[in-house]
């Protein structure tokens, strides 16, 4: 049974930087199988996780001083929370990791301890009929399995809650920016060129800056001030950052000069932009929720769609007029 260190090497913490931002990020896992924390027996916990590294490493470095056994599954280098969101850290794959590693045969109890971010991808009572082990869920958090596993495997109220503070939203901006960085690039270039042509290289580099503005501001300043910003909706949040950005931008790049019809639109357009990549950040939190993001992007899109309509109809018609 591979044997596990529960000590991060300087090439395990190099690698979860990179994966913060995006370096071979899909590639960043261990294979499925199951490990040995310690010196595990055959009355030692059998503790579940997803082979996404960052996940491993946090449950690994958890359990130091323990004997434990770890039980990975094959979420394809996914997180537990997305993983059981997608339904491959889930009921099939839980069964068929304890047959493939004849877990009945190397413990005598009959119990997996999960964590609780992976509930929703798997039914317990499926689990206990199929493969004949009971399902507990322990806690959200890796760093609080060593007092789960101490008090006897009973789940506090501090362990069931879920924190979302300024650092933990703070430390998914830099993947966000990589991501955004392919799909941005192009449109900064088509923007450029198009304004360049009719208004002139000022203009041209005005618009560009503006536009990556707001989507830096939905991307990383509207996700670190979210709690301040108003409503429940991470589109009308993103969209009143936005409202506060274009008027910075406006101060700092002289626009007094504008004329009404480019003001609006700028507010207009630069919001939407900074709405809709605020948007994009509820797959990052456990916050929302599958039906609750479907329904945010039916109501939101459109409205970013005409925005972007009536600040082109009134760029254009400033032109013309």
């Amino acid at each position: 049974m591979p044997q596990l260190s529960t000590s991060l090497t300087l090439a395990d913490r190099l690698g979860a930087c990179k994966a913060r931002w995006g370096i071979n990020r899909m590639s960043y896992l261990v294979p499925a199988g199951l490990y040995a924390v310690g010196t595990p027996d055959a009355q030692a916990p059998v503790v579940v996780t997803a082979n996404y590294k960052m996940s491993f490493d946090l449950v690994r470095q958890a359990l130091a001083g323990r004997n434990v056994w770890l039980l990975v599954l094959e979420t394809f280098g996914i997180n537990v929370w997305c993983a059981a969101g997608k339904g491959t850290f889930g009921t099939g794959e839980l069964v068929r990791r304890v047959g493939a590693t004849a877990l009945s045969e190397v413990v005598s109890h009959r119990r997996l301890i999960l964590p609780i971010l992976g509930a929703p991808g798997v039914s317990a009572h499926q689990v206990k009929r199929r493969c004949g082990f009971e399902v507990a869920y322990a806690a959200i958090r890796a760093k609080d399995l060593p007092e789960y596993l101490d008090n006897g495997g009973r789940t506090t109220q501090a362990m069931r809650e879920l924190s979302f503070n300024w650092y933990e939203r703070l430390v998914l901006v830099p993947v966000e920016l990589v991501l955004v960085l392919k799909p941005s690039l192009p449109v900064a270039v088509f923007l450029y060129l198009t304004a360049w042509l009719v208004a002139g290289s000022g203009a041209a580099a005005t618009l560009v800056a503006g536009y990556l503005g707001a989507v830096f501001t939905g991307v990383a300043a509207a996700p670190v001030l979210l709690p301040l910003l108003p409503s429940r909706s991470f589109a009308v949040k993103g969209g009143v950052a936005g409202l506060v950005y274009t008027l910075i931008f406006r101060m700092a790049a002289g626009g007094e000069s504008w004329s009404l019809p480019v003001t609006l639109a700028a507010f207009l357009a630069f919001a939407a932009v900074t709405s809709f990549y605020t948007l994009n950040f509820t797959g990052c939190t456990t916050y929302t929720s599958k039906s609750g993001v479907k329904k945010e992007m039916r109501l939101g899109l459109p409205v970013m769609g005409v925005a972007l309509l009536a600040a082109l109809f009134l760029v254009t018609a400033a032109r013309i007029l």
